[in-house]
């Protein structure tokens, strides 16, 4: 005979009641007869688990180790059993694990989720590595990934995977605000041949497609300083450095953003899933939460919506993709791989 669930309900019953009787009662059962699955359970575990005395039974130490082992199994169990109805009611395999790197679609895109599927499991995962997390889509331990890519195809993320573009930004600079360039409208990346760059860190091609848009403007750009996104604001901010940035840049106090004329990089928002799983099924569903979620990021950045009304080539991708698709999101694509510049 092993130990099962219904055993330790059972000492749990009898160590609430205070008596064999009064949980016997509770529990719907004869006096003897929970008296006589008590004493099975006691030989399965080797020794006693009450004594007994005029006032009732009270735990003996092996009967306080099963009783804090019952008050953690029975809750996990009971709720376990919960989720699993919950999920089959709610449509059986349907699950939202995303993986993103640094970017604004993100909260709008989890909370959008989190609203449309109250009871179910969405979980968000974030990582400066694009790499790592397409990878945990490939593995299965994902169900999709939000990074960011640059113009050029990507070639270095693990292949297998489908992708769609939700919008291409124009990629800015930041600058302190009391810059000499400070006050244009715009300013040639040549301009800022001399200054001091900083990045955020990532596994992307960050040296690649910048140092090739500053070879386009006829100058090598001094190697950037890799630090985490907050740092790369404070410095710019205090005037010792200068960072690239997407044009849906939050203020920064102290800073400016200023597009870079011509617009020599530029931002890609990408939604990832493999086409040979579930997730393929809700792609659509994720795609549609993602542009609303870029729309309402535009909202709160008028200066920049203002810009990119100007430029109607760029902003949420309606119909184009980076990687053409064979249809809508959600069915099979080109599967491609490999990240882009991270930019503040």
């Amino acid at each position: 005979m092993e130990l099962e669930l219904r055993h330790l309900r059972m000492v749990l019953a009898i160590a609430e009641a205070g008596s064999v009787t009064k949980a016997a009662a509770a529990l719907g059962l004869a006096q003897p007869a929970l008296t006589t699955q008590l004493q099975r359970i006691e030989r399965i575990l080797g020794g006693a688990l009450f004594t007994r005395d005029r006032r009732g039974v009270l735990p003996t130490p092996l009967g306080d180790l099963v009783l804090a082992r019952a008050r953690v199994l029975i809750p996990a169990v009971t709720g376990l059993h919960d989720e699993a109805s919950e999920l089959i009611t709610a449509g059986g395999t349907a699950r939202y694990r995303v993986g993103a790197t640094n970017g604004p679609i993100v909260a709008g895109l989890v909370r959008r989720l989190n609203d449309a599927h109250p009871n179910g499991p969405v979980s968000m995962r974030s990582t400066s590595s694009g790499n790592e997390i397409a990878q945990s889509v490939v593995e299965g331990r994902l169900d999709y990934v939000v990074l960011g890519a640059c113009a050029n195809p990507p070639a270095l993320l693990p292949s297998g995977l489908n992708w769609q573009v939700v919008s291409v930004d124009a990629v800015w600079v930041l600058i302190h605000e009391r810059h000499p360039l400070a006050g244009r409208d715009e300013i040639a990346l040549s301009e800022l041949a001399d200054e001091q760059w900083v990045g955020a860190p990532g596994d992307g091609c960050f040296y690649e497609c910048f140092a090739a848009a500053c070879a386009r403007e006829g100058f090598a750009p001094r190697a950037p300083t890799e630090i985490a996104v907050s740092s790369a604001f404070d410095l710019v901010a205090a005037g010792d450095a200068v960072a690239l940035s997407q044009g849906t840049v939050r203020r920064v106090e102290g800073a400016v953003a200023i597009p870079l004329a011509g617009v020599p990089l530029r931002w890609r928002h990408l939604l990832g899933w493999d086409s040979e799983t579930p997730a393929a099924g809700h792609a659509a569903e994720l795609y549609g939460y993602a542009v609303e979620a870029y729309l309402e990021v535009l909202r709160q950045r008028p200066r920049y919506a203002r810009w990119l009304a100007m430029h109607p080539e760029l902003g949420v991708q309606k119909s184009v993709s980076l990687f053409p698709t064979h249809g809508t999101p959600g069915r099979p694509g080109q599967k491609i791989g490999r990240s882009d510049p991270k930019i503040a």
